[in-house]
Formats: structure tokens, sequence, C-alpha cells
């Protein structure tokens, strides 16, 4: 046992001298040549050492080498992958004994990297077969991890850090497939670990198109990221584009685990897409400040960010979002209340034919032209809707878009296989009620429109002039509409149209046209324009259902009530071209009652042609038709007539001067 002891004490003797000793009794150019050599085996590739090499092997195993290049592949744009004005490595011998890694120094000084990847898709950093995989760990055959490995695969026991630093670097990136050409300059970065159980800070910046980009990274105990441990962190990215940082904990493991407070701070998404070389295509003063502030949580395939605070522009929105992508598709869902969103701003200003109004008198020709041009041809795309599974509750205190102003609002979001299912919960529309669904079906190459709505107590007017630039009726609405259409732009799908629905508002107005004064004095009414422009139909209850298909609207049994006047009405409404084309026949009648008198009181009926477009609609006098009710019934017109005379009309009074009944009273006598 003693000779063993002796001739291991003479070995490690041996070893230690040859240590020593040997770097000074080989030459520097023979030691030279080995790396050279050892490089060219492994990777294929040149280095050459320009400059001076320096060597030290005890107690710290220290190399410091001037002016390298390391060579770029046969073909590459440029000579060299890597340039460095000078490597300094300095790690200590006798901690490796124990599985423990100390470098008192690391240091980079002017690297230049240049990464390439050329037409082929061949990248400059694939060294093919000159690095072979590790092989793998090997275990006791109890299981457990070989002594000295610790609990995340790692067969380190301690690592300490000392200055390691980049010292002004470059890194050039080269993509001929796509032509994108990236160059990040001025690289400084620090590392500093005096042990795995202490704080591990590491420190830099960039400079990136132009922009001084800073880092700054604190691990409060690295050991935990070589298992499965957690501790906290810091990461915090700052640049005048953007700010962005977390804090919170991490968690060891494969994949890392996180969860802590994220702030992101963007003073201009517009500038920060131009700093980035993806320039934003949007509406002027749009795309501005950009805030977002919440909890963070990363557990595999899960991400969760909960409790955000999020500022667009002049949009406020609290939210919380979560998305599992360990399925197919990734599967979504959250919620997101927003106090008011305004659409106008980032909408397309609309074309001057399409905006401005129908010129000309009743007609249909130019001005029903003019209007078919409000509905757009843009192909609408709807394929995003099969890249996620979504449920998600959006809440909005108000929301504009174009004119139209829509209140206080629920809507849920089901979104599975391209399907998507929206479900109106609540809708504050005009100072009246709605709920409804929505379905749009985009899994097929031609998406499926499907709406159910119901509305209550909609102010008729000011809604009808915001949505659709009309203005020629007023009153409280109720609405029941059902309707189906398939197409790939909006005019594909106002002409694919189809459904059923009800319509009913009271006490309201028809503004342009007297039915009355018409059923009184044709001439009057319908030869002076002047008095047109003023003149307005007034009503307790107006109504009647309608059906759809391919975009054309029927109604065949519309019907107006008001004291003394009773209307019914039947026509159609193209919606593709934006036009109508009506007839009512308005009657005069002996009975002041309005909502809920009857409908079938005897009278004159003169009938009248409601047409052209929306923008320019023409009321004209049916005169044929008025001449044929007259001719099918003359004694209820003379009834009528007689009744509404004064003196035997329900409100007596004495009759008016220039007043048109006056010679038909004669006529009959009273």
């Amino acid at each position: 046992m003693k000779k063993i002891l002796i001739a291991a004490g003479i070995v490690v003797a041996v070893l230690v001298v040859a240590v020593v000793v040997a770097p000074f009794l080989v030459p520097k150019d023979t030691i030279r040549d080995q790396v050279v050599a050892q490089v060219k085996a492994a990777t294929g590739r040149d280095l050459v050492i320009g400059g001076d090499l320096g060597i030290s092997v005890f107690p710290t195993a220290g190399v410091r080498i001037d002016r390298v290049a390391f060579a770029n592949v046969a073909g590459a744009a440029n000579k060299d992958m890597v340039t460095l004005s000078q490597l300094k490595v300095d790690v200590e011998l006798i901690p490796l004994l124990s599985g423990n890694i100390a470098v008192n120094s690391f240091v980079l000084v002017e690297p230049v990297i240049r990464l390439e990847i050329d037409r082929q898709g061949r990248a400059n950093w694939d060294f093919g077969d000159g690095a072979s995989p590790a092989p793998a760990a090997e275990s006791s055959p109890g299981g457990t991890a070989r002594r000295g490995e610790a609990a995340g695969g790692s067969f380190v026991n301690e690592l300490r850090l000392g200055d390691v630093r980049i010292e002004n670097g470059t890194l050039y990136f080269s993509d001929a497939r796509s032509g994108q050409n990236e160059q990040v300059e001025k690289i400084n970065l620090s590392l500093k670990l005096p042990n795995l159980d202490s704080r591990f800070v590491g420190k830099g910046g960039v400079t990136w198109n132009k922009e001084a980009v800073d880092l700054d990274i604190t691990v409060e105990k690295p050991r935990a990221l070589l298992g499965t441990a957690t501790t906290d962190a810091k990461i915090a990215v700052k640049a005048k584009p953007v700010t962005l940082s977390f804090a919170g904990a991490v968690t060891g493991g494969a994949p890392l685990g996180a969860k802590g407070t994220v702030d992101l701070d963007i003073p201009s998404l517009r500038g920060l897409a131009a700093w980035t070389k993806n320039p934003l295509e949007a509406p002027p003063n749009t795309m501005g400040p950009l805030k977002i502030k919440g909890v963070l949580a990363l557990a595999g395939p899960k991400v969760s960010f909960t409790g955000a605070d999020i500022t667009f522009d002049a949009i406020q929105a609290k939210g919380d979002v979560s998305v599992d992508t360990a399925g197919r598709v990734p599967a979504l869902e959250g919620r997101l209340d927003v106090a008011k969103l305004d659409l106008n701003p980032y909408l397309p200003e609309k074309s001057a034919a399409a905006a401005a109004p129908a010129s000309g008198g009743g007609g249909a020709g130019s001005g029903s032209q003019a209007a078919a041009e409000g509905w757009s041809d843009d192909i609408i795309d709807l394929t995003a809707l099969r890249s996620a599974n979504v449920r998600f509750d959006l809440t909005l205190g108000e929301l504009v878009l174009r004119k139209i102003k829509v209140g206080k609002s629920a809507l849920g979001v089901n979104l599975t296989g391209g399907k998507m299912v929206a479900t109106l919960k609540e809708l504050a529309l005009y100072q009246g009620q709605g709920n409804g669904t929505v379905t749009v079906d985009a899994s097929a190459a031609v998406p499926a429109i499907a709406a159910d709505m119901k509305l209550q107590g909609l102010q008729a007017e000011p809604f009808l002039r915001d949505a659709a630039d009309f203005d020629h009726l007023t009153g409280t609405g109720t609405a029941d509409i059902s309707v189906t259409a398939r197409g790939k732009s909006q005019r594909e799908i106002v002409s694919a149209l189809n459904g059923k629905g009800a319509l009913n508002f009271r006490d309201g107005s028809i503004k342009g046209i007297n039915l009355g004064a018409m059923t009184r004095n044709v001439a009057s009414a319908f030869l002076d324009a002047q008095a047109g422009r003023a003149q307005q139909t007034d009503f307790a209850e107006l109504g009647g259902t309608f059906t759809i298909a391919n975009g054309l609207l029927r109604n065949s049994d519309l019907a107006l009530r008001s004291p003394l006047l009773r209307v019914e009405g039947a026509g159609t409404v193209p919606l593709p071209a934006r036009t109508i084309d009506y007839r009512l026949e308005p009657k005069l009648v002996a009975d002041l009652q309005g909502q809920g008198g009857s409908q079938q009181s005897a009278g004159i009926a003169v009938p009248v042609r409601v047409h052209g477009p929306w923008s320019n609609i023409a009321y004209e006098p049916d005169l044929s038709g008025a001449i044929q009710n007259q001719l099918r019934n003359p004694g209820a017109a003379a009834d009528t007539l007689r009744n509404l005379l004064p003196g035997n009309r329900p409100q007596q009074g004495a009759p008016q001067p220039g007043n048109p009944l006056n010679p038909l009273r004669n006529l009959l006598g009273r």
C-alpha cells in the first residue's frame, strides 16, 4: 500500500511539473499550430491568429490571443465569420476537479460576428458533422442522478463569474432568401456572479437601427434555474421607442415557468413599427401611445395575462386573457372591458363617389347608381377565424362607428373551428335596448353570416340618419329581424341577404310628404315643391312585416294609423341598389282614433308612389290608381267627404275660408 501511495505521489508530482514547465518548453508557434489544427478538424474552417499568443496553465488556465479570425463558409459574402481584436480567458483549475467552474475572466474585445443564410437556406453557423450531439446523461441503477449532477440535469456544482465582458461588439445578420439585413452595433455586456446562491447581475447595451437599447437582468438565486426551484428575477429592456420590464418569480425546469408583473410602454406604436422596419399603413393621428400593465404567468404551453390595464391612443380598457398552445390551434379565453371605443380614426376615408349625396329630382337614374356605390367590393378576409379557438367576453361603455353611436353593450364570443357565434347580451342603441345573436362561419371558402336581432324603444330618426343618411322617418321603433347571407365582400353579402322580420313605429312622422294634404288637395301637395319640403305625415302607429330574398326586401302589409288618416302600403326595397319602390294608399276617414282605430274605415284612396335612391326619395301621385279606386266605390267617397265637412266632423267647427272641401260641400248640398 505504501508503495502504491509513493507511486501515485510521483505521478502527481510529474504531472504538476509538466503542467508548470510545459508552457515554457513548448514553443508558442507549436501551440498555435495545434490550436489551429484542432479547430480545422472540428469545424472544417481555418482559424487565423495574427497577433500574440499568451498561455498560462497553473494555478489558473489562461489564454490571451490577439487578432483572431475564424473563416466563413465557402461562397459566403464575407471572408470571415468571426473576428476579434483580443480574447482573454482565465479559469481556475483546482475547482474543476470537484465540478466547480470559476471563471476569473472571459473578455471578448471588439468581436465582429457575421451570421448569413444563403439562397438555399444554408446557415453559415451550421458546421455539418463537425459537432456531434452530447451523450445522454448516465444514471445510477436506482435511477437517481449521478453525484455532481444538479437537479435540472447539470453537472455543475458551483459557478463563479468574475470579469465576464463583451466590449464594443458588432453583429451582422443577412438572409439572401428574403433580402433581410440587420446590424447590431456597440454591443457591451458585463456579467457578475459570485456564486450560484448569490445575485446574478447582467448589464449592457446595444445600438440597433440608430437607437440605443439598454438591458438589465437580475436573478437572486441562479441555482434555482439549474433545477426546478423558484427565484425572484427582474428583466428590463429600455429604448426610446419601447420600454419593457418584468418583475416576479422564475421557476427552473424545461420549460421555464414565470409569474410576475409586466409593464410595457410604447410612446408611439407607429414609431416602434418604423424602428423595426415594419411601417404601419394607418390613418393619421392613430397608432400612437400604447401602455399595458398586468400579471404574466407562464406554465408550459399555457400563458395568461391578468389584471391588465391597457391604454391605446384614446382607448382605455381592462381585461384578462389566457392562451393554451397544447392543441392543434391555440385556445384563447378572456374578457375585455372598454370605456369608449371610437373606431372612426382607424377607418379609411370614404371615396368622394360613395360619400357624395345623389343629385337630381325624383328619378332612380344617376342617383341610384351613386347610392349603389355605397357598398364596398373589398374582399373581407375572415381566414383568421380558423387560426384559434376563442371564448371571449367584451363589454363597451360606448361604441362609435362612422356616425352610429352605441351605448353600453355586452358581447360574448365563442369561436370554434372557424365558426364564430357572437351573443349580444345587452345593447343600448338610440334610447332603445336590444339583444341577439350573430353567427359568422368562415370554415368554408365563402363565409356565411346569420343574425337574429330584437330591438325595443329605438328612436328611428337619429339612428337612420347616422346609419344610412336617411332622415325621413321619426318615432319609437321595435324590430324583430332574422337574416342570413353568404359572400366575400360587403356588396356580395347584401346581394345574397335572405330572411324576414317585423318593424313597428309609434308616435312619429314621415317627413317630406303630407299624405292627408295629398288626399284633400292633390295639386298643392305634389306640384308645390317648396311646400313639400316642409311637409310631414304624423302617425300614431306605423308597421308591417317583410321578407328578404337575394337582397330584395318585400313588404305587403304596411299600415299607418293616425286621426282622420289610414295608409296601406306595399313595395320593395332593393338593398344592393340602395333604392326604394313603394305604393301607398292613404284614406281620409271619419275617425279621430289613431292607434287602435279601424283600418277598414271608408274613405277616398289617393295612391302615392314612393321611389328613388335612399339619398333622394321622391313622392308622386298615382292618379290612375285614384280614379280606379273611386270608380270601384263612389258611394264611400261621397260619404267620407260629407262626414269630413264642417258641422258633420266628430269635432264641431266652422268651415275655414279657402278649405278645398268647400266646393264639394256645396255640391253635396251641405
